[in-house]
Protein backbone atom coordinates (compact mmCIF):
# COMPACT_ATOMS: atom_id res chain seq x y z
CA UNK A 1 0.00 0.00 0.00
CA UNK A 2 1.75 3.11 -1.29
CA UNK A 3 0.45 6.47 -0.08
CA UNK A 4 -2.83 5.00 1.12
CA UNK A 5 -4.40 5.05 4.58
CA UNK A 6 -7.24 2.78 3.50
CA UNK A 7 -8.12 1.86 7.10
CA UNK A 8 -9.58 5.36 7.46
CA UNK A 9 -10.19 6.50 3.86
CA UNK A 10 -11.53 3.19 2.45
CA UNK A 11 -12.53 1.13 5.50
CA UNK A 12 -14.69 -1.47 3.71
CA UNK A 13 -11.94 -2.16 1.20
CA UNK A 14 -9.45 -2.41 4.05
CA UNK A 15 -11.53 -5.10 5.77
CA UNK A 16 -11.14 -7.22 2.63
CA UNK A 17 -7.43 -6.49 2.56
CA UNK A 18 -7.13 -7.62 6.18
CA UNK A 19 -8.60 -10.98 5.20
CA UNK A 20 -5.57 -11.40 2.99
CA UNK A 21 -3.25 -10.38 5.82
CA UNK A 22 -4.91 -12.89 8.16
CA UNK A 23 -4.48 -15.53 5.45
CA UNK A 24 -0.73 -14.92 5.31
CA UNK A 25 -0.25 -12.10 2.81
CA UNK A 26 2.74 -9.89 3.59
CA UNK A 27 1.82 -6.20 3.80
CA UNK A 28 4.16 -3.28 3.18
CA UNK A 29 2.98 0.28 3.90
CA UNK A 30 4.82 3.15 2.24
CA UNK A 31 3.56 6.30 3.95
CA UNK A 32 5.04 9.36 5.69
CA UNK A 33 2.79 8.67 8.70
CA UNK A 34 2.48 5.50 10.72
CA UNK A 35 -1.24 5.41 10.03
CA UNK A 36 -3.94 3.04 11.23
CA UNK A 37 -3.26 1.12 8.01
CA UNK A 38 0.51 1.01 8.52
CA UNK A 39 -0.08 -0.39 12.01
CA UNK A 40 -1.26 -3.63 10.35
CA UNK A 41 1.76 -3.87 8.04
CA UNK A 42 4.65 -6.28 8.35
CA UNK A 43 6.92 -3.41 7.33
CA UNK A 44 6.32 0.35 7.40
CA UNK A 45 8.46 2.56 5.18
CA UNK A 46 8.21 6.01 6.79
CA UNK A 47 9.01 7.93 3.65
CA UNK A 48 9.62 11.67 3.49
CA UNK A 49 6.77 13.46 1.70
CA UNK A 50 7.43 13.61 -2.05
CA UNK A 51 10.22 11.00 -2.14
CA UNK A 52 8.10 8.28 -3.80
CA UNK A 53 9.86 8.21 -7.18
CA UNK A 54 13.29 7.94 -5.58
CA UNK A 55 12.18 4.90 -3.56
CA UNK A 56 10.31 3.26 -6.45
CA UNK A 57 13.30 3.74 -8.77
CA UNK A 58 15.63 2.26 -6.16
CA UNK A 59 13.30 -0.74 -5.85
CA UNK A 60 13.48 -1.18 -9.62
CA UNK A 61 17.27 -0.88 -9.66
CA UNK A 62 17.59 -3.43 -6.84
CA UNK A 63 15.34 -5.91 -8.65
CA UNK A 64 17.44 -5.64 -11.82
CA UNK A 65 20.75 -5.76 -9.91
CA UNK A 66 19.76 -9.06 -8.29
CA UNK A 67 18.41 -10.48 -11.55
CA UNK A 68 14.91 -10.76 -10.07
CA UNK A 69 13.13 -9.16 -13.02
CA UNK A 70 10.89 -11.29 -15.26
CA UNK A 71 13.04 -11.29 -18.38
CA UNK A 72 10.66 -13.49 -20.38
CA UNK A 73 7.66 -11.27 -19.72
CA UNK A 74 9.70 -8.13 -20.40
CA UNK A 75 10.92 -9.43 -23.75
CA UNK A 76 7.46 -10.59 -24.84
CA UNK A 77 5.15 -7.87 -23.57
CA UNK A 78 7.05 -4.60 -22.99
CA UNK A 79 9.21 -1.97 -24.69
CA UNK A 80 11.89 0.36 -23.38
CA UNK A 81 13.45 -1.91 -20.77
CA UNK A 82 17.07 -1.06 -21.61
CA UNK A 83 16.45 2.67 -21.36
CA UNK A 84 14.62 2.14 -18.08
CA UNK A 85 17.42 0.03 -16.61
CA UNK A 86 19.99 2.65 -17.58
CA UNK A 87 17.92 5.48 -16.09
CA UNK A 88 17.66 3.62 -12.77
CA UNK A 89 21.42 3.34 -12.24
CA UNK A 90 21.80 6.52 -10.13
CA UNK A 91 19.05 5.38 -7.76
CA UNK A 92 21.10 3.27 -5.41
CA UNK A 93 19.63 2.18 -2.09
CA UNK A 94 21.88 4.66 -0.29
CA UNK A 95 20.77 7.51 -2.57
CA UNK A 96 17.12 6.63 -1.99
CA UNK A 97 17.73 6.54 1.77
CA UNK A 98 19.31 10.00 1.58
CA UNK A 99 16.23 11.42 -0.20
CA UNK A 100 13.49 9.48 1.58
CA UNK A 101 14.76 8.82 5.09
CA UNK A 102 13.91 5.10 4.68
CA UNK A 103 16.83 2.79 5.59
CA UNK A 104 18.51 1.26 2.53
CA UNK A 105 18.06 -2.29 3.79
CA UNK A 106 14.30 -1.76 4.21
CA UNK A 107 13.96 -0.54 0.62
CA UNK A 108 15.99 -3.54 -0.52
CA UNK A 109 13.74 -5.89 1.44
CA UNK A 110 10.66 -4.44 -0.24
CA UNK A 111 12.30 -4.91 -3.64
CA UNK A 112 13.18 -8.55 -3.04
CA UNK A 113 9.83 -9.48 -1.46
CA UNK A 114 7.82 -7.81 -4.23
CA UNK A 115 9.87 -9.38 -7.02
CA UNK A 116 9.82 -12.92 -5.63
CA UNK A 117 6.17 -13.03 -4.50
CA UNK A 118 3.95 -15.45 -6.38
CA UNK A 119 1.32 -12.73 -6.67
CA UNK A 120 1.61 -9.08 -5.66
CA UNK A 121 -0.43 -5.91 -5.91
CA UNK A 122 0.54 -2.26 -5.71
CA UNK A 123 -2.30 -0.21 -4.19
CA UNK A 124 -2.25 3.59 -4.05
CA UNK A 125 -4.45 6.61 -3.49
CA UNK A 126 -4.11 10.39 -3.17
CA UNK A 127 -0.91 10.04 -1.15
CA UNK A 128 1.02 9.77 -4.41
CA UNK A 129 -1.36 11.54 -6.80
CA UNK A 130 -1.82 14.88 -5.02
CA UNK A 131 1.69 16.00 -5.97
CA UNK A 132 3.18 18.01 -8.80
CA UNK A 133 4.79 14.73 -9.91
CA UNK A 134 1.49 12.82 -9.61
CA UNK A 135 1.53 11.05 -12.97
CA UNK A 136 5.23 10.25 -12.73
CA UNK A 137 4.66 8.77 -9.27
CA UNK A 138 2.13 6.36 -10.77
CA UNK A 139 4.37 5.60 -13.75
CA UNK A 140 7.16 4.66 -11.33
CA UNK A 141 4.88 2.02 -9.80
CA UNK A 142 3.71 0.81 -13.23
CA UNK A 143 7.36 0.27 -14.12
CA UNK A 144 7.74 -2.06 -11.12
CA UNK A 145 4.74 -4.13 -12.17
CA UNK A 146 6.10 -4.50 -15.71
CA UNK A 147 9.55 -5.33 -14.37
CA UNK A 148 8.24 -8.28 -12.33
CA UNK A 149 5.26 -9.38 -14.42
CA UNK A 150 2.90 -8.54 -11.54
CA UNK A 151 0.21 -7.34 -13.92
CA UNK A 152 -2.44 -9.00 -16.09
CA UNK A 153 -2.68 -12.05 -13.84
CA UNK A 154 -5.27 -13.09 -11.26
CA UNK A 155 -4.09 -11.83 -7.88
CA UNK A 156 -1.42 -9.50 -9.28
CA UNK A 157 -1.91 -6.00 -10.55
CA UNK A 158 -1.97 -2.26 -10.13
CA UNK A 159 -4.79 -1.01 -7.90
CA UNK A 160 -5.65 2.70 -7.80
CA UNK A 161 -8.17 2.93 -4.96
CA UNK A 162 -10.57 5.67 -6.00
CA UNK A 163 -10.96 8.59 -3.62
CA UNK A 164 -14.73 9.03 -3.95
CA UNK A 165 -17.76 7.02 -4.94
CA UNK A 166 -18.13 6.73 -8.75
CA UNK A 167 -14.91 8.59 -9.60
CA UNK A 168 -14.25 5.71 -11.99
CA UNK A 169 -17.73 6.07 -13.47
CA UNK A 170 -17.23 9.79 -14.03
CA UNK A 171 -14.12 9.14 -16.10
CA UNK A 172 -15.82 6.29 -17.94
CA UNK A 173 -18.66 8.63 -18.95
CA UNK A 174 -16.31 11.22 -20.46
CA UNK A 175 -15.86 13.64 -17.55
CA UNK A 176 -12.28 14.22 -18.71
CA UNK A 177 -11.03 17.10 -20.89
CA UNK A 178 -9.63 14.88 -23.63
CA UNK A 179 -11.98 11.87 -23.67
CA UNK A 180 -15.44 11.00 -24.87
CA UNK A 181 -17.38 8.23 -23.05
CA UNK A 182 -15.51 4.93 -22.99
CA UNK A 183 -12.11 6.72 -22.90
CA UNK A 184 -12.33 7.48 -26.62
CA UNK A 185 -10.11 10.36 -27.73
CA UNK A 186 -11.92 13.55 -28.65
CA UNK A 187 -9.07 14.25 -31.10
CA UNK A 188 -9.75 11.08 -33.14
CA UNK A 189 -11.90 12.06 -36.13
CA UNK A 190 -13.45 8.61 -36.54
CA UNK A 191 -14.35 8.19 -32.89
CA UNK A 192 -15.63 11.73 -32.60
CA UNK A 193 -17.69 11.28 -35.75
CA UNK A 194 -19.91 8.55 -34.31
CA UNK A 195 -20.80 10.77 -31.35
CA UNK A 196 -21.58 13.67 -33.68
CA UNK A 197 -23.84 11.42 -35.72
CA UNK A 198 -25.71 10.24 -32.60
CA UNK A 199 -26.00 13.68 -31.04
CA UNK A 200 -26.71 15.61 -34.25
CA UNK A 201 -24.19 18.28 -33.30
CA UNK A 202 -20.46 18.96 -33.80
CA UNK A 203 -18.05 17.99 -31.04
CA UNK A 204 -15.01 20.28 -30.64
CA UNK A 205 -11.95 18.36 -31.92
CA UNK A 206 -9.52 19.76 -29.36
CA UNK A 207 -9.11 18.63 -25.79
CA UNK A 208 -10.45 21.02 -23.17
CA UNK A 209 -9.18 22.37 -19.87
CA UNK A 210 -8.85 20.31 -16.71
CA UNK A 211 -9.79 21.97 -13.41
CA UNK A 212 -6.42 23.63 -12.74
CA UNK A 213 -6.35 25.09 -16.26
CA UNK A 214 -9.92 26.35 -15.75
CA UNK A 215 -8.82 28.35 -12.72
CA UNK A 216 -5.86 29.78 -14.63
CA UNK A 217 -8.27 30.72 -17.44
CA UNK A 218 -10.35 32.63 -14.86
CA UNK A 219 -7.22 34.63 -13.99
CA UNK A 220 -6.76 35.56 -17.66
CA UNK A 221 -10.42 36.38 -18.17
CA UNK A 222 -10.81 33.59 -20.73
CA UNK A 223 -13.33 31.70 -18.57
CA UNK A 224 -16.23 33.91 -17.51
CA UNK A 225 -19.06 31.47 -16.68
CA UNK A 226 -19.12 28.20 -14.76
CA UNK A 227 -21.64 25.37 -14.26
CA UNK A 228 -20.63 23.25 -11.24
CA UNK A 229 -22.30 19.91 -10.51
CA UNK A 230 -21.59 18.20 -7.19
CA UNK A 231 -18.32 20.00 -6.44
CA UNK A 232 -17.26 22.46 -3.73
CA UNK A 233 -14.14 24.18 -5.13
CA UNK A 234 -14.53 27.21 -2.87
CA UNK A 235 -13.27 25.00 -0.05
CA UNK A 236 -11.79 21.94 -1.77
CA UNK A 237 -9.21 23.64 -4.01
CA UNK A 238 -5.59 24.18 -3.02
CA UNK A 239 -4.90 27.81 -2.06
CA UNK A 240 -8.63 28.09 -1.36
CA UNK A 241 -8.62 31.84 -0.71
CA UNK A 242 -7.27 32.42 -4.22
CA UNK A 243 -9.83 29.97 -5.62
CA UNK A 244 -12.66 31.94 -3.99
CA UNK A 245 -11.31 35.17 -5.47
CA UNK A 246 -11.40 33.59 -8.92
CA UNK A 247 -14.95 32.30 -8.46
CA UNK A 248 -16.13 35.67 -7.18
CA UNK A 249 -14.74 37.34 -10.29
CA UNK A 250 -16.85 35.30 -12.73
CA UNK A 251 -19.68 36.93 -14.68
CA UNK A 252 -22.05 34.04 -13.99
CA UNK A 253 -21.99 30.81 -11.95
CA UNK A 254 -24.52 28.00 -11.60
CA UNK A 255 -24.20 25.33 -8.89
CA UNK A 256 -26.15 22.06 -8.89
CA UNK A 257 -25.83 20.21 -5.59
CA UNK A 258 -27.68 18.39 -2.82
CA UNK A 259 -26.47 20.90 -0.18
CA UNK A 260 -26.05 24.67 -0.12
CA UNK A 261 -22.26 24.48 -0.06
CA UNK A 262 -19.88 27.42 0.34
CA UNK A 263 -19.58 27.38 -3.46
CA UNK A 264 -23.36 27.33 -3.91
CA UNK A 265 -23.64 30.37 -1.61
CA UNK A 266 -21.50 32.26 -4.14
CA UNK A 267 -23.59 31.21 -7.16
CA UNK A 268 -25.98 33.33 -9.22
CA UNK A 269 -28.29 30.32 -9.66
CA UNK A 270 -28.58 27.15 -7.55
CA UNK A 271 -30.28 23.99 -8.83
CA UNK A 272 -31.17 21.72 -5.88
CA UNK A 273 -30.36 18.17 -6.95
CA UNK A 274 -31.51 14.75 -5.83
CA UNK A 275 -29.21 12.46 -3.86
CA UNK A 276 -28.01 10.02 -6.50
CA UNK A 277 -27.56 7.10 -4.10
CA UNK A 278 -31.22 6.97 -3.02
CA UNK A 279 -33.40 9.38 -5.01
CA UNK A 280 -32.51 8.58 -8.63
CA UNK A 281 -32.15 5.70 -11.07
CA UNK A 282 -28.85 4.93 -12.78
CA UNK A 283 -25.54 3.14 -12.47
CA UNK A 284 -22.39 3.48 -10.42
CA UNK A 285 -18.89 2.19 -11.24
CA UNK A 286 -16.49 1.26 -8.45
CA UNK A 287 -12.69 0.99 -8.27
CA UNK A 288 -12.65 -2.51 -9.78
CA UNK A 289 -14.61 -1.23 -12.83
CA UNK A 290 -17.77 -2.98 -11.67
CA UNK A 291 -20.88 -1.26 -13.00
CA UNK A 292 -23.86 -1.70 -10.66
CA UNK A 293 -27.44 -0.54 -10.77
CA UNK A 294 -28.63 2.28 -8.51
CA UNK A 295 -32.36 2.19 -7.76
CA UNK A 296 -34.57 5.00 -6.59
CA UNK A 297 -35.83 4.39 -3.05
CA UNK A 298 -37.70 7.63 -2.35
CA UNK A 299 -38.60 10.96 -3.91
CA UNK A 300 -36.24 13.91 -3.43
CA UNK A 301 -37.37 16.55 -0.93
CA UNK A 302 -38.81 19.97 -1.74
CA UNK A 303 -37.80 21.39 -5.10
CA UNK A 304 -34.84 19.01 -5.55
CA UNK A 305 -34.82 17.19 -8.88
CA UNK A 306 -32.90 14.41 -10.59
CA UNK A 307 -29.78 15.61 -12.44
CA UNK A 308 -31.21 14.22 -15.69
CA UNK A 309 -34.41 16.23 -15.21
CA UNK A 310 -32.47 19.42 -14.44
CA UNK A 311 -30.19 19.15 -17.46
CA UNK A 312 -33.08 18.19 -19.76
CA UNK A 313 -35.17 21.14 -18.55
CA UNK A 314 -32.21 23.46 -19.04
CA UNK A 315 -31.72 22.16 -22.59
CA UNK A 316 -35.39 22.85 -23.35
CA UNK A 317 -35.09 26.43 -22.08
CA UNK A 318 -32.10 26.81 -24.41
CA UNK A 319 -34.11 25.69 -27.41
CA UNK A 320 -33.35 21.95 -27.55
CA UNK A 321 -36.25 19.76 -26.49
CA UNK A 322 -34.77 16.37 -25.58
CA UNK A 323 -37.89 15.34 -23.75
CA UNK A 324 -37.16 13.69 -20.41
CA UNK A 325 -35.15 10.54 -21.17
CA UNK A 326 -34.97 7.83 -18.55
CA UNK A 327 -31.68 6.73 -17.03
CA UNK A 328 -31.95 3.43 -18.91
CA UNK A 329 -32.51 5.18 -22.25
CA UNK A 330 -29.38 7.27 -21.70
CA UNK A 331 -27.44 4.18 -20.64
CA UNK A 332 -28.47 2.35 -23.80
CA UNK A 333 -27.25 5.29 -25.87
CA UNK A 334 -23.96 5.13 -24.00
CA UNK A 335 -23.70 1.39 -24.67
CA UNK A 336 -24.22 1.99 -28.40
CA UNK A 337 -21.24 4.38 -28.45
CA UNK A 338 -18.81 2.84 -25.92
CA UNK A 339 -17.58 -0.64 -26.94
CA UNK A 340 -16.36 -1.46 -23.45
CA UNK A 341 -19.92 -1.05 -22.08
CA UNK A 342 -21.82 -2.62 -24.99
CA UNK A 343 -22.82 -5.83 -23.18
CA UNK A 344 -24.04 -4.17 -19.98
CA UNK A 345 -27.81 -3.97 -20.37
CA UNK A 346 -29.86 -3.13 -17.29
CA UNK A 347 -31.25 -6.66 -17.48
CA UNK A 348 -27.77 -8.19 -17.21
CA UNK A 349 -26.57 -5.73 -14.56
CA UNK A 350 -29.54 -6.65 -12.37
CA UNK A 351 -29.37 -10.41 -13.00
CA UNK A 352 -25.60 -10.63 -12.41
CA UNK A 353 -25.41 -7.98 -9.67
CA UNK A 354 -23.00 -5.92 -11.75
CA UNK A 355 -20.45 -6.45 -14.51
CA UNK A 356 -16.86 -5.33 -14.92
CA UNK A 357 -15.80 -3.58 -18.11
CA UNK A 358 -14.72 -4.27 -20.76
CA UNK A 359 -17.91 -6.19 -21.53
CA UNK A 360 -18.30 -6.06 -25.29
CA UNK A 361 -21.54 -7.94 -26.00
CA UNK A 362 -24.49 -9.67 -24.31
CA UNK A 363 -22.55 -12.95 -24.05
CA UNK A 364 -19.43 -11.38 -22.51
CA UNK A 365 -19.12 -12.20 -18.77
CA UNK A 366 -17.03 -9.08 -18.21
CA UNK A 367 -13.39 -8.81 -17.16
CA UNK A 368 -12.31 -9.64 -13.60
CA UNK A 369 -8.88 -8.11 -14.26
CA UNK A 370 -7.19 -6.08 -16.99
CA UNK A 371 -4.14 -6.52 -19.23
CA UNK A 372 -4.30 -10.32 -19.41
CA UNK A 373 -3.54 -9.94 -23.12
CA UNK A 374 0.08 -9.21 -22.22
CA UNK A 375 0.56 -12.89 -21.39
CA UNK A 376 -0.85 -14.20 -24.68
CA UNK A 377 1.47 -16.30 -26.84
CA UNK A 378 -0.08 -15.01 -30.08
CA UNK A 379 1.40 -11.55 -30.92
CA UNK A 380 -1.87 -10.52 -32.56
CA UNK A 381 -3.80 -11.34 -29.40
CA UNK A 382 -1.13 -9.75 -27.22
CA UNK A 383 -1.41 -6.46 -29.11
CA UNK A 384 0.54 -3.30 -28.39
CA UNK A 385 3.34 -3.86 -25.85
CA UNK A 386 3.31 -1.99 -22.55
CA UNK A 387 6.03 0.69 -22.37
CA UNK A 388 8.48 1.27 -19.55
CA UNK A 389 8.50 4.99 -18.76
CA UNK A 390 11.61 6.16 -16.85
CA UNK A 391 10.81 9.05 -14.52
CA UNK A 392 13.06 11.26 -12.42
CA UNK A 393 12.56 12.37 -8.84
CA UNK A 394 11.90 16.05 -8.14
CA UNK A 395 11.34 17.54 -4.68
CA UNK A 396 8.08 19.19 -3.60
CA UNK A 397 7.57 22.71 -4.94
CA UNK A 398 7.00 24.34 -1.53
CA UNK A 399 10.56 24.38 -0.21
CA UNK A 400 11.38 23.88 3.46
CA UNK A 401 13.43 26.76 4.89
CA UNK A 402 14.30 28.17 8.31
CA UNK A 403 11.20 30.40 7.96
CA UNK A 404 8.96 27.44 6.99
CA UNK A 405 10.68 24.41 8.55
CA UNK A 406 7.81 21.89 8.90
CA UNK A 407 6.25 19.76 6.20
CA UNK A 408 2.44 19.76 6.42
CA UNK A 409 0.60 16.93 4.68
CA UNK A 410 -3.16 16.50 4.51
CA UNK A 411 -5.52 13.53 4.42
CA UNK A 412 -8.76 12.08 5.73
CA UNK A 413 -9.97 10.74 9.03
CA UNK A 414 -12.38 7.83 9.41
CA UNK A 415 -15.27 9.88 10.83
CA UNK A 416 -15.39 12.63 8.19
CA UNK A 417 -15.41 13.14 4.45
CA UNK A 418 -13.66 15.71 2.24
CA UNK A 419 -14.82 19.27 3.06
CA UNK A 420 -17.43 17.97 5.52
CA UNK A 421 -20.43 18.91 3.38
CA UNK A 422 -21.94 15.43 3.71
CA UNK A 423 -20.47 14.34 7.04
CA UNK A 424 -20.40 17.60 9.01
CA UNK A 425 -24.11 17.50 9.84
CA UNK A 426 -23.77 14.28 11.79
CA UNK A 427 -22.06 13.65 15.11
CA UNK A 428 -19.49 10.91 15.63
CA UNK A 429 -17.96 9.62 18.86
CA UNK A 430 -14.61 9.53 17.04
CA UNK A 431 -14.67 13.14 15.85
CA UNK A 432 -12.56 15.72 17.66
CA UNK A 433 -12.71 18.60 15.18
CA UNK A 434 -9.69 19.96 13.38
CA UNK A 435 -6.27 19.84 14.97
CA UNK A 436 -2.64 20.23 14.03
CA UNK A 437 -1.11 16.80 14.57
CA UNK A 438 2.53 17.03 15.67
CA UNK A 439 5.22 14.64 16.79
CA UNK A 440 5.96 15.10 20.53
CA UNK A 441 9.59 16.01 19.71
CA UNK A 442 8.48 18.89 17.45
CA UNK A 443 5.93 20.03 20.02
CA UNK A 444 8.62 20.17 22.72
CA UNK A 445 10.89 22.21 20.46
CA UNK A 446 8.02 24.64 19.82
CA UNK A 447 7.15 24.84 23.50
CA UNK A 448 3.58 23.60 23.02
CA UNK A 449 1.61 20.82 24.64
CA UNK A 450 -1.40 18.75 23.70
CA UNK A 451 -4.44 21.05 23.42
CA UNK A 452 -2.49 24.31 23.10
CA UNK A 453 -3.77 26.63 20.39
CA UNK A 454 -1.31 27.47 17.61
CA UNK A 455 -1.19 29.45 14.39
CA UNK A 456 -0.12 27.47 11.31
CA UNK A 457 1.39 29.71 8.64
CA UNK A 458 2.32 28.91 5.03
CA UNK A 459 3.44 31.17 2.19
CA UNK A 460 -0.24 31.63 1.25
CA UNK A 461 -2.19 31.99 4.46
CA UNK A 462 -2.62 31.06 8.11
CA UNK A 463 -5.10 29.20 10.32
CA UNK A 464 -5.47 28.54 14.03
CA UNK A 465 -6.04 25.11 15.55
CA UNK A 466 -5.33 23.12 18.72
CA UNK A 467 -2.30 20.85 18.87
CA UNK A 468 -2.75 17.10 19.07
CA UNK A 469 0.34 14.99 19.85
CA UNK A 470 0.56 11.90 17.64
CA UNK A 471 3.33 9.33 17.87
CA UNK A 472 2.59 8.06 14.35
CA UNK A 473 4.30 11.15 12.96
CA UNK A 474 8.02 11.66 12.62
CA UNK A 475 9.87 14.86 13.57
CA UNK A 476 9.45 17.51 10.91
CA UNK A 477 6.05 16.25 9.70
CA UNK A 478 2.66 17.74 10.59
CA UNK A 479 -0.82 16.60 9.57
CA UNK A 480 -4.22 18.23 9.11
CA UNK A 481 -7.47 17.45 7.26
CA UNK A 482 -9.80 19.50 5.02
CA UNK A 483 -12.89 18.27 6.90
CA UNK A 484 -13.78 21.47 8.84
CA UNK A 485 -13.13 24.40 6.48
CA UNK A 486 -15.69 26.66 8.17
CA UNK A 487 -13.67 26.41 11.40
CA UNK A 488 -10.12 25.80 10.11
CA UNK A 489 -9.63 26.52 6.41
CA UNK A 490 -6.70 24.15 5.87
CA UNK A 491 -6.74 24.55 2.09
CA UNK A 492 -5.91 28.23 2.49
CA UNK A 493 -2.43 26.89 3.36
CA UNK A 494 -1.93 24.39 0.53
CA UNK A 495 -0.10 25.22 -2.67
CA UNK A 496 -1.85 25.23 -6.05
CA UNK A 497 1.17 24.23 -8.14
CA UNK A 498 -0.02 21.26 -10.22
CA UNK A 499 1.13 18.23 -12.14
CA UNK A 500 1.42 19.20 -15.83
CA UNK A 501 0.18 15.78 -16.94
CA UNK A 502 -2.88 15.29 -14.70
CA UNK A 503 -3.66 18.79 -13.47
CA UNK A 504 -3.69 17.62 -9.83
CA UNK A 505 -2.53 20.16 -7.24
CA UNK A 506 0.18 19.36 -4.68
CA UNK A 507 -2.07 19.15 -1.60
CA UNK A 508 0.29 16.74 0.16
CA UNK A 509 3.42 18.89 0.53
CA UNK A 510 3.07 22.32 2.16
CA UNK A 511 5.87 24.14 3.98
CA UNK A 512 4.67 25.75 7.23
CA UNK A 513 5.80 27.26 10.52
CA UNK A 514 3.91 27.00 13.79
CA UNK A 515 3.51 29.72 16.41
CA UNK A 516 1.86 29.41 19.80
CA UNK A 517 -1.18 31.67 20.20
CA UNK A 518 -1.43 33.85 23.33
Amino acid sequence: MWGSNAREAHPIFFHHLLKGVHNGARLYAVDPRRTASAAWADVWLGIDVGADIAVANAVGREIIAHDLHNAEFIARATTGFEAYAAAMQPYTLDYAEQISGVPAEVIGGLARDYATAGTAQLCWTLGITEHRSATDNVLALINLALLTGHVGRWGSGLVPIRGQNNVQGGGDMGALPDKLPGFQSVEDDELRGKFEAQWGAPVPPDKGWHLSLMFEAMDRGDLRALYIIGENPAQAEADAAHARERLAGLDFMVVQDIFLTRTAQMADVVFPAAAAWAETEGTVTNSERRVQRVRKALDPPGEARDDIAIVSALAKRMGHDWGYPTAEELWDELRSLSPMHAGMSYRRLEALRGLQWPCRDEEDPGSPFLHGRLWAEDPAERGRPAPFTPVEWIPPADELTTEYPLRLTTGRRLDSYNTGVQSGGYSSPRRHGESLDLDPEDAAALGVEDGDRVRVISRRGSVEAPVRLVRGLRPGLAFMTPHFPDDVDVNSLTIDVWDPKSGTAEFKATAVRVEKVG
